[in-house]
């Protein structure tokens, strides 16, 4: 074996296929604090293996040509593993919980990652510079622990799934690197699902479910959606259906009904949805409901505020609301509701003890003590319920209520939430949604 093609391998079983470019590998066993690299002059080669490949906790593995893990291949990270060509799995990609086992795609050139078995990442780096999108993702892949999005866009669009695990998070995602592609959460946690379209990154958030086997999925495409559903079957209260973007949202495993967040950017929403008449018309999440065969309205309120989001999102509002089903939604413009004048919500909230703002209030519920009050932060979790709600000494305080993933007494963090009142008038029930404003800086 040529010195250039192989070096420091501290233990393990390689040969060079004969008349090809090739290289076999029945075990190659990664131990110690060795950084081993895989390289040829070839630009054509492969290292192709058929037996097992095992990264320990304190190594580092380079591979400088295709990677191509056969189906009796066995590729165990549970230290470092920078891939700068293509990747092809069609056995077994995994870890151990022995190491914090992280996978780099760090290529020069474009990047497909590829197979017919889903590679099993604990963490997983993106960081490519020769494209805007230099990933191509036409298998599936999941992430157990960390995804961080560096640079490059993930192209997701031909059989694509990015999945993550249970308590499996990312980092970093902007218009600089996304998922363009289907996401799939698993589990229970709040979730910022990192997908977009060509160059835009466009998040949706929600909780994801109520059992830790729960899983949803989502993908956003900057696309028209009237020639799949035409905007013409809508609820009539329904004026104009956002016609450049939509996200699909579905609902894999449980039975949850999540409170969803969309996201509104300038450069993708049209302006419609940022200059109307407030006096007359709202925005509005919209669904396609397959039952009825037509647009309609998902209870909603969008935030009047900068929204807080990840490093580089250029979205500038928040949709907020809870869905009664799943599948294609955007935002339309709708004729707005005749509010009930019997209450004055007063949707902004400081609470510092300076007697200012530091509940929030709703001037005349106490005419209405049959009342229901609910309060989600812009993930769906909810952050807060009370019955009976009133103005004296059963309110909201800026501290969660302990009922969901926050911690009792924990004071929430500065950004916006959304409330849900109901409340019956002793004629009739009333629903009634909008956005709160809570600093606690």
């Amino acid at each position: 074996m040529k010195k250039d093609t192989f070096l420091n391998i501290m233990h393990g079983e390689l040969e060079k296929a004969e008349n090809t470019s090739n290289f076999k590998n029945n075990l190659l066993y990664c131990a110690g604090c060795l950084a081993v690299f895989l390289y040829s002059v070839n630009s054509n080669a492969q290292f192709v293996n058929t037996g097992d490949v095992k990264v320990e906790k304190g190594t580092i593995l380079s591979v400088y040509m295709d990677y191509n893990n056969k189906e009796s291949g066995n590729f165990i990270n549970d230290g470092q593993v920078h891939i700068f060509e293509n990747w092809t799995n069609d056995g077994a990609v995994s870890y151990t919980n022995i190491g914090n086992g992280k996978t780099f795609f760090t290529g020069e050139k474009a990047q497909q990652i590829k197979g017919s078995k889903i590679s099993n990442f604990q963490n997983i780096l993106f960081e490519n510079l020769s494209a805007l999108i230099p990933f191509r993702l036409s298998t599936a892949i999941s992430v157990n622990k960390n995804a961080e999005f560096s640079n490059g866009i993930i192209d997701g669009d031909t059989n694509g799934l990015m999945i993550f695990n249970e308590y499996a998070s990312h980092t970093d995602a902007s218009d600089l690197s996304f998922v363009d592609g289907k996401v799939q959460k698993i589990g229970v946690d709040a979730f910022e699902f990192p997908i977009g379209d060509d160059l835009y990154f466009r998040p949706s958030y929600h909780a994801v479910g109520a059992d830790a086997n729960d899983s949803y999925t989502a993908q956003y495409f900057l696309k028209n959606s009237d020639p799949i559903h035409p905007h013409s079957n809508k609820d009539v209260t329904i004026k104009l259906i956002n016609n450049t973007e939509y996200w699909n949202v579905d609902r894999d495993k449980g039975t949850n009904e999540i409170v969803l967040s969309l996201t509104l950017d300038t450069h993708t929403t049209p302006s419609e949805f940022f200059d109307y008449d407030d006096k007359t018309t709202e925005v509005t999440m919209v669904r396609w409901d397959e039952a009825s065969s037509k647009w309609v309205r998902e209870e909603s309120a969008v935030s009047d505020r900068i929204s807080e989001g990840s490093k580089g999102a250029g979205y500038t509002k928040l949709l907020m609301g809870k869905v009664s089903g799943y599948g294609m939604f955007t935002m339309a413009l709708v004729d707005k509701k005749d509010q009930p004048n019997e209450l004055v919500v007063y949707n902004a909230l400081s609470p510092n003890n300076d007697g200012i703002n530091d509940t929030f209030h709703i001037k005349g519920i106490d005419k209405y003590p049959d009342n229901t009050v609910e309060i989600y932060n812009r993930w769906g979790v909810k952050v807060f319920e009370a019955k009976s709600y009133n103005e004296s000494d059963n309110m909201f305080r800026g501290y969660s209520d302990g009922r969901a993933t926050i911690n009792r007494n924990e004071k929430l963090p500065t950004g916006t939430y959304y409330y849900i009142l109901r409340y019956n008038n002793g004629q009739k029930g009333i629903q009634q949604t909008g956005y709160l404003y809570i600093n606690n800086q």
